[in-house]
């Protein structure tokens, strides 16, 4: 008989629901035209650029907040199995990214700081809610500025995806994966360390997913609002283009494309106060925090208000956020050339539902995603050495 995975004791399908839409965001980003053919940004773009990475950086601090007691953090002996676990897990999707990163696609493929991410993060694993909410409001303000303080001495970045090729000279890759990349771990741990805070609430119910939303939208809002005013000065405008002049308008056009990961290393300090996609900047990482709060909280609530049949079907058809590492991988190997054409729009709606579509094969049969299952062994063989010791 067929059983829906999701639905098992525990599980959050909300959760499920939000990786899904962070999964289609980044597909969109990466197979659409980010602009029109006047110049203009697309609404997709608008939507889902630098929204949908941040989204997955942030729902991988709740996966780390839930694998170790959600809202009571593990203790003891437990603990050091799990933050061992974890290492493990961070180390497989790290090389895997590296794997993927030798690939002809053309995409800027995250996993490899995504590795990076989360044994960042690892030494916050014991602490609550509220210490975590705190630490990401520090960090997100703190670590844009010593990035942009320390990026000028380090080596010059290289635009290709991290591959294993680049182990021949690691000092630029470690750079790279830190401060210099298109996800530079070290200002993204503002994100990692959001989601945490958020895993470790009790995100039973919808008054409190609900909650999540309405702060998440504020947050969005102000970030967003603060900067456009700061950048709306003139000296601030001759400072981002210091050699013409520049209307407001004209500065947003140029804002609204992607930084590739962090702001220009000789550019001026004002670059701190814009709100750019993938630009890492104080302002961005709250803006992006801020509408990540939003899907999640609103994906939580909708999962808890439907009758549990509701809840089965949510689960198939956002069966795809339960197996993201799968089908992330999955969607860059159909990038390659030999595989599929690349830069077609209209292979979006077939990547789409070749996602959607074995993820919800895999949610009816109960099964979990190959490399879900390949990262989490180690974790799962701790926990059994402890069982049969």
């Amino acid at each position: 008989m067929l059983r829906v995975a999701p639905l098992r004791e525990g599980r959050l399908v909300g959760i499920d629901v939000a990786r899904t839409v962070a999964l289609v965001g980044m597909i969109a980003t990466h197979v659409l035209d980010g602009r029109t053919t006047t110049g203009e940004l697309t609404t997709v773009q608008w939507l889902a650029g630098g929204r949908a990475s941040a989204l997955f950086a942030v729902l991988a601090g709740v996966s780390i907040a839930l694998m170790s007691g959600g809202a009571h953090p593990v203790r003891g002996s437990e603990r050091t199995r799990t933050v061992l676990g974890l290492a493990a897990r961070a180390v497989l999707v790290a090389l895997l990214g590296l794997a993927l990163g030798g690939l002809e696609t053309s995409l800027a493929i995250i996993l490899a700081y995504y590795g990076v991410l989360f044994l960042l993060g690892l030494p916050f694993i014991g602490l609550r809610a509220v210490p975590l909410a705190v630490l990401a409001g520090v960090w997100l303000v703190a670590a844009p500025v010593a990035s942009h303080l320390v990026r000028p001495s380090l080596p010059v970045r290289d635009f290709a995806s991290p591959d294993f090729s680049r182990f021949v000279d690691p000092g630029p890759l470690l750079a790279d994966l830190l401060l210099t990349g298109y996800y530079p771990a070290v200002p993204w741990l503002a994100y990692l360390l959001a989601g945490m805070a958020i895993g470790r609430t009790d995100l039973t119910g919808w008054r409190t997913p609900l909650r999540l939303a309405a702060c998440g939208l504020g947050l969005a809002v102000v970030a967003t609002a603060v900067s456009r005013l700061c950048t709306s000065s003139l000296e601030v405008r001759t400072a981002l283009v210091p050699h013409r002049v520049t209307t407001e308008d004209e500065l947003l056009r140029m804002l609204s494309g992607s930084q590739h990961g962090t702001t220009p290393t000789d550019g001026a300090w004002q670059w701190l106060l814009v709100v750019s996609p993938h630009s890492a900047t104080p302002f961005d990482l709250a803006q992006t925090i801020g509408s990540a709060l939003v899907v999640i909280g609103l994906a939580l609530a909708l999962a808890d208000v439907l009758p549990r049949w509701g809840r089965a079907a949510l689960a198939v058809l956002a069966g795809a956020g339960a197996m993201p590492l799968s089908l992330y991988t999955l969607h860059v190997v159909m990038r390659t050339p030999d595989v599929w054409p690349a830069e077609q729009e209209r292979t979006f709606g077939w990547h789409v539902a070749v996602v959607l579509g074995v993820g919800a094969v895999f949610a009816l049969l109960g099964r979990r995603g190959p490399l879900e299952w390949l990262v989490g062994w180690p974790g799962r063989r701790l926990r059994r050495g402890v069982r049969t010791g």
